[in-house]
C-alpha cells in the first residue's frame, strides 16, 4: 500500500469549521483506494476552540503527529498587540518550524509516496513546499478555494505573501486541487501552461454519520411546533456572506402583513458573529424572526439539519468561485433548501444540478422576500422542494 503524509492544520479535535471534515474523512477512506494516510497536524493549543466529538472518527492506527504551534494573536500578543510578521502568512506561522522537522522525522519512519497539505491555512503550503524541496517527493497542494484574490487579504503585504505561496504551489506541485469547477477554471486562467496539472475534487457528506442520526426517533420532529423553522448551520462572514438584505427582506414581508410574528424564525447556528446578526436584526426590527444558537457537536448539528423545515445557504457573488462544504451535508439532509447566491455561481450551479430552484442574490433584498414569500406559501400546502435524492 502507498503512503501520503497529509499536512493539515484542520483536524481532530479543532472545533467551529466544516474545514476539518475534509482531512478527516480522506484519512477515512483513503485506504479504500490502496493509500495509507500519515497526518501532520497543530497542536490542539493552537485551536481557539476544541471538542472531542470528532475524535472517535479518526481511525485506529492512524499515524497523527501533532506539530508545536501559536496562535500569534491569542498566544503571542502583548495586550492584544503583536508584531504583523509574527502572523504572516497567517496567525500560525509559528507551526512551520516544528511542522517541517517532524516531516522529516516522518519521512524517515514510514517513507510515503506523496506530500499533501491542504489551505485555508497558508502555512499549509508553505510546510508542504519545504518538505517537498527537502525530500524530492511529489507535492499535492489542496487548495481547495483560491488563495489570492481581488481584495483579500486586504493587507498589501499579506496578500504578495499569499501571491506568492500560491505561485510557488500551482508551479511546483504535481497536482492542484480545487474544491469547486469555478476555482479551477480561475486557476487554469492565472497559469494556464499548468492547466493539465489542475483538479477538482468537490467536498461531500460523510453517509455513516447520517445514518448513525437518522435512527434517533428524534430526528422526526420538527424543530418547532409553531411556524416554520428555516435553519443556517455554521459561520456568518460579514462579507461573504453578508445577511444584511435577508434582514430587510422579513422587514419587508413584516411590514406588509405577509409575516406574522410565530410564522417564520430563521435560526443562526454557531454563526461566529452573533454580534453582528443581532444589530441588524435590531436595526431592521426583526428579532421576533431572528434566532441565535451556540455551537454543538458535530452529529447533533446533522440532527438539527434533519429536523429542518428548510435550511439556508448564503454565498455572495465575490465567492462565485466556491462552494460552501455544508451543501453536501445540506443535500444530503433531504431538506428544502433555500439559497441566497449569485444564480451565475458556483453554489447556485451546484445545487440547480441537484434539483434546487428556489436561488435568489443575497443583495437583493425583494428577490428574497420573493423566495420567502413562495416558501410560506408552499408550506401551508406542503409542497416544499427538495433536492433530488440521486
Amino acid at each position: 500500500m502507498k503512503r501520503v503524509l497529509m499536512i493539515a492544520f484542520h483536524f481532530p479535535p479543532l472545533a467551529g469549521s466544516s474545514g476539518v471534515q475534509r482531512t478527516l474523512r480522506f484519512a477515512q477512506h483513503l485506504p479504500e483506494h490502496g493509500w495509507e494516510p500519515l497526518v501532520l497536524t497543530a497542536s490542539p493549543n493552537a485551536y481557539q476552540a476544541t471538542s472531542p466529538d470528532l475524535l472517535a472518527d479518526v481511525p485506529a492506527g492512524l499515524v497523527v503527529e501533532r506539530a508545536l504551534a501559536f496562535d500569534t494573536a491569542r498566544q503571542l500578543s502583548i495586550a492584544g498587540r503583536y508584531w504583523s510578521r509574527m502572523a504572516r502568512p497567517d496567525r500560525w506561522t509559528s507551526w512551520r518550524f516544528d511542522a517541517v522537522r517532524r516531516a522529516g522525522a516522518m519521512i524517515r519512519r514510514h517513507r510515503p509516496d506523496v506530500v499533501w497539505s491542504t489551505y485555508p491555512i497558508a502555512t499549509a503550503h508553505v510546510i508542504g513546499a519545504r518538505v517537498h524541496a527537502a525530500s524530492g517527493l511529489p507535492w499535492v497542494a489542496d487548495f481547495r478555494d483560491p488563495m489570492a484574490q481581488d481584495g483579500y487579504p486586504e493587507d498589501p503585504v499579506n496578500w504578495q505573501q499569499f501571491d506568492r505561496i500560491e505561485r510557488q504551489a500551482v508551479n511546483q506541485a504535481a497536482r492542484s486541487v480545487f474544491a469547486a469547477r469555478g476555482a479551477a477554471r480561475e486557476y487554469a486562467r492565472r497559469y494556464p501552461e499548468r492547466s493539465d496539472r489542475l483538479v477538482v475534487i468537490e467536498n461531500g457528506y460523510d453517509e455513516s454519520s447520517f445514518t448513525a442520526v437518522e435512527d434517533d426517533a428524534e430526528v422526526t420532529r420538527p424543530l418547532s411546533d409553531t411556524g416554520l423553522t428555516v435553519l443556517h448551520s455554521g459561520i456568518v462572514y460579514p462579507s461573504e456572506r453578508d445577511p444584511t438584505q435577508l434582514m430587510a427582506a422579513l422587514r419587508l414581508l413584516a411590514g406588509s402583513g405577509e409575516l406574522q410574528p410565530g410564522a417564520l424564525r430563521i435560526r443562526f447556528r454557531a454563526s461566529a458573529h452573533d454580534d453582528l446578526l443581532r444589530r441588524l436584526a435590531a436595526e431592521h426590527g426583526v428579532e421576533p424572526f431572528v434566532e441565535l444558537m451556540p455551537a454543538v457537536g458535530y452529529r447533533e448539528a446533522l440532527r438539527e439539519m434533519l429536523r429542518a423545515d428548510a435550511l439556508l445557504v448564503m454565498q455572495a457573488s465575490n465567492c462565485n468561485d466556491q462552494v460552501p462544504a455544508k451543501v453536501y451535508e445540506y443535500l444530503r439532509a433531504g431538506r428544502p433548501i433555500l439559497a441566497l447566491a449569485d444564480p451565475a455561481g458556483d453554489t447556485a450551479q451546484t445545487l440547480r444540478e441537484a434539483g434546487i430552484e428556489s436561488i435568489a442574490p443575497l443583495d437583493d433584498a425583494a428577490s428574497i422576500a420573493t423566495l420567502l414569500r413562495a416558501l410560506l406559501g408552499r408550506a401551508l400546502h406542503g409542497s416544499l422542494p427538495r433536492a433530488d435524492a440521486a
